[in-house]
Formats: structure tokens, C-alpha cells, sequence
């Protein structure tokens, strides 16, 4: 029983490592959670994200974008949040996104973050301040 269990594992560990990664400008595209929908581009060497959409990010009448007004920065808090590029600087490393930031238009704060694509139409992601167990994930798939 015990050799066949080591040869289950053996089996699975040689698999496992024979799984290719997908190339990283698979997360190039459109993607969609509950919340929010994100278009994420490639910036010189980095990822990056513009918001589409989110549940909270029109006024009233349903059309009109609601202004950046919890911006630090007071010049930016005319702008509309639709649009605005609120993921910067994603890195590429050992087959997983890092080292990003996350710019929120709810509160104001800049958040570390980061993600890894799960599957071709799969990505999860998690923003956090300090470190990522003090944070919120999102499971995100491609539109």
C-alpha cells in the first residue's frame, strides 16, 4: 500500500512539473469579477489596468462616471474614475504577477498587489497593505 501511495505522489510531482506556464502576455485582455471589469495592457516592461466598469462608478442617471474625489492628489479629483489606469506596474516573475500597485478610486489608498494567472481565462489577484495576508482577493475571468 505504501509503495503504491509513493507512486501516486512520484507520479503527480513528475506531472506537475512537466506543466507549462503560460506566457505572460496571457493577461493582456479584457476581465470581469462581481465588482469590476478591467482592460490590462502592456507598459514597456511592465502590466498595467484602466477600471471599465464597477458597480458603484456611475452617478444617479446611470451614465455619468463618478468623479476621483478621494484622490490624494487634489488636481485628479476632478477627473472621471471610469478609465482612469488604477493597476501600474505589474512585473513578470517565476511565473506569477508582483510587485504591482493598486490605486483605489473608493478610498484613496495605494495598495501593494499582485496575481497569477490560473488558466488562460482565469486570474486571481490580491491587493493588500503590507503584507498580502492583510488584504482582499479577486478571482477574475476573461471576457
Amino acid at each position: 500500500m505504501k509503495k503504491s501511495i509513493l507512486a501516486v505522489f512520484m507520479l503527480l510531482l513528475s506531472l506537475a512539473s512537466f506543466a507549462q506556464e503560460l506566457p505572460a502576455d496571457k493577461i493582456i485582455g479584457t476581465w470581469k469579477c462581481d465588482d469590476y471589469k478591467i482592460e490590462v495592457f502592456k507598459a514597456g516592461n511592465t502590466y498595467s489596468a484602466r477600471l471599465l466598469w464597477s458597480k458603484d462608478m456611475f452617478e444617479a442617471d446611470g451614465k455619468t462616471s463618478k468623479k476621483d474625489v478621494k484622490n490624494p492628489n487634489e488636481k485628479l479629483r476632478s477627473r472621471p474614475v471610469q478609465g482612469v489606469t488604477h493597476i501600474t506596474d505589474l512585473v513578470y516573475k517565476d511565473g506569477e504577477y508582483v510587485d504591482g500597485k493598486l490605486y483605489s478610486v473608493q478610498d484613496g489608498n495605494t495598495y501593494s498587489f499582485k496575481g497569477k494567472l490560473k488558466g488562460p481565462d482565469d486570474l486571481e489577484t490580491r491587493g493588500y497593505k503590507g503584507i498580502p495576508l492583510m488584504g482582499k482577493s479577486f478571482k477574475w475571468k476573461r471576457v
